[in-house]
């Protein structure tokens, strides 16, 4: 593990993103932020973030630009994993963390050099566990309408590079 992440805080967050196959990815351009799905790698969370694309996507190039990203998870709870991307381009990494799903979407296969891994690696970690409906609407709407959220207290921070 290249961070200091303390074990309890890294099972937390593995249990709460284990079983969500989609999450959003964040990245910044020169009109502000852009989020868009990705497929999330079936790969033991140990403070990085595996995902597949290809260098002809506005994602690649953003990256390229500017390394400051978030990734959300929605799911049995919601996460959002704040981290800086790096594009990877090893063949061996790319193979291991391929499967036929990815063949159908990328229509191309794992040794295609236009496919390229983004890997982040997480800086902090922010989630709010479900089961208080009203505790989460109040959070909700004290964000929306710009009131502080604090006294709701239903979200945890973990800070991952301390």
């Amino acid at each position: 593990m290249s961070n200091m992440m303390k074990q309890d805080e890294m099972e937390t967050l593995r249990e709460l993103i284990k079983d969500v196959d989609t999450a959003m990815l964040t990245t910044v351009t020169e009109e502000g932020l852009i989020s868009r799905p990705m497929k999330t790698q079936e790969v033991e969370f140990d403070g990085d973030l595996w995902f597949f694309t290809k260098k002809e996507t506005n994602k690649y190039e953003e990256i390229l630009h500017d390394h400051d990203v978030n990734v959300s998870y929605a799911g049995k709870s919601y996460v959002s994993v704040r981290g800086r991307a790096e594009i990877v381009e090893d063949l061996d990494k790319k193979k291991e963390l391929w499967n036929k799903a990815y063949e159908k979407f990328l229509q191309t296969s794992y040794d295609d050099p236009n496919v390229v891994l983004i890997k982040i690696k997480a800086e902090a970690a922010e989630y709010w566990e479900t089961g208080n409906f009203t505790k989460k609407i109040a959070f909700f709407y004290k964000r929306m309408t710009g009131q502080s959220s604090k006294s709701t207290d239903i979200n945890e921070t973990i800070e991952l590079n301390k």
